[in-house]
């Protein structure tokens, strides 16, 4: 009788979770008493910094995506969503698209589940959109159109201007790459109603903080601010929100800013589930881990991306940037493999490359190691970085297609209506189950694996 085999199982289908299934398998293609699954609620791998693009248009949606199976020779992918970690027993209990239940058992558990948007710094956030998923972009852009639709057939011009107010919440490389690709995309629409104005779009960006882009060096993030606000864009900094309402903002001096269109993009929370753990983790409700990305509470979990708190060599945790999580993915499959093998692992060292930001309309800012670059040449080098970053060549080459398309014909006014007028997500929260719980992606608070890791990728995860 053959002895059980070793299972490793990785929760979450992003950067993290991903390319760390990758390098297992590339370790460990001979080692057949050795399981390696993947599971994750969407069966597809999101390039989550093509969502500007996927939502403006130039690029097929489809296209920012990867089906994960194809990925894989031998790691086992489960679609399903995450609902316990029973840590004593070694057990993962998870729900199917179907409701069916699985229990997944384990030797070695991963957790790449990601973050999720940080709704709790701002009462009233749920009332606005996020920009995290597929679903997000193609949300905003059809709410964009709509919302164009009715300017084109209002008369009043304060309902006019009602209509085409958009705020972004949070100044940094989201929200910033975030109103770059929307206000080129709303003034090239403008170009094909012609009943409307450039003049007449209203864009915020508001900060609490000192600066847009904290991340990004101060010349580089002040040229991204004079790119934005040559588009009409108003950028508040020093200026907290205080709440936000259905279609309007309240900054902390009791300013009331209306806007039919609000989007909140000021930080990344872990992912929920993980604070229902019992495992340690730190302010921020990341888990705790050591320099090898394994848990200083249960030495047969680790984590890594935006729910891991790995500290650096001076103890302060690394970012939640997509350039670290590849490069955590790789350390991190080295050292499963030492464990199993008995040796000890190394710890994570890596220091940042660079920062790149899109602005769109070719425009884009950005350092990289030494070298820093604005306008074209920044868009350019970002476009190369995640084209290359996009597992497949067969998508790759897809993307350049639409490129090369998008050079010479305007942006598409056509609405991907594929849920109507109310979000999947804010649905589902709202949505009671038959067994008393929430619907499938849970609400706000509900411990619930979000699918694709969510982690951040304005960087070269």
């Amino acid at each position: 009788m053959s002895p059980a085999p070793i299972r490793i199982l990785i929760l979450g289908g992003g950067f993290g979770g991903v390319y760390t299934a990758r390098h297992l398998e590339r370790l460990l293609i001979d080692c057949r008493d050795i399981e390696i699954t993947l599971v994750s609620r969407d069966n597809y791998f999101l390039m989550t910094p093509l969502l500007f693009e996927a939502g403006s248009g130039i690029l097929e949606p489809r296209h920012a995506v990867t089906p994960l199976r194809a990925l894989f020779k031998r790691v086992r992918f489960i679609e399903a969503e995450v609902r316990h970690v029973d840590l004593n027993a070694r057990l993962v209990h998870a729900t199917t698209s179907s409701d069916q239940q699985r229990t997944l058992p384990y030797d070695h558990l991963v957790l790449a589940l990601g973050g999720v948007t940080k709704r709790s710094m701002i009462p009233g956030s749920d009332h606005a959109l996020t920009f995290k998923t597929l679903a997000d972009a193609i949300f905003l852009r059809n709410r964009t159109i709509d919302l164009f639709e009715l300017a084109d057939q209002e008369d009043d011009p304060a309902r006019r201007a009602e209509l085409l107010s958009f705020i972004v919440v949070g100044a940094g490389l989201v929200g910033v790459e975030l109103l770059g690709e929307l206000t080129s995309f709303t003034l090239d629409l403008c170009r094909t109603y012609t009943r409307l104005r450039p003049q007449e779009l209203s864009f915020e960006l508001i900060e609490a903080g000192p600066r847009v882009m904290p991340e990004m060096d101060r010349d580089l993030a002040e040229h991204a601010a004079v790119v934005l606000r040559r588009r009409g864009v108003r950028i508040r900094t020093n200026c907290p929100v205080r709440t936000i309402e259905p279609q309007a903002v309240v900054l902390d001096d009791g300013q009331r800013i209306a806007a039919r269109t609000i989007v909140l993009a000021a930080g990344v929370a872990a992912n929920p589930l993980v604070s229902s753990l019992n495992l340690a983790i730190d302010g921020r409700g990341r888990v705790a881990v050591d320099a090898t990305m394994r848990s200083i509470s249960r030495r047969d979990v680790w984590a890594l991306g935006d729910c891991a708190a790995i500290p650096d060599p001076q103890g302060r945790p690394y970012p939640p940037l997509a350039q670290h999580a590849l490069r955590e993915a790789r350390v991190l499959a080295e050292n499963i493999v030492a464990a199993l093998r008995g040796r000890p692992g190394r710890p994570f060292v890596y220091s940042t490359l660079g920062v790149l930001a899109a602005l769109g309309h070719y425009q884009g800012v950005g350092r990289i190691m030494w070298l820093k670059l604005r306008g074209f040449a920044a868009w350019w080098v970002w476009r190369t970085y995640y084209l290359m970053q996009m597992p497949r060549w067969d998508r790759r080459l897809r993307i350049m297609l639409d490129w090369t398309v998008a050079l010479f014909f305007r942006h598409d006014i056509v609405k991907l209506d594929l849920f109507g007028e109310v979000h999947p997500v804010i649905a589902a929260a709202t949505k009671p189950r038959s067994d008393g719980g929430e619907g499938r992606h849970g609400g706000v608070d509900t411990p619930v694996a979000k699918s694709a890791g969510e982690t951040r990728m304005s960087k070269p995860e």
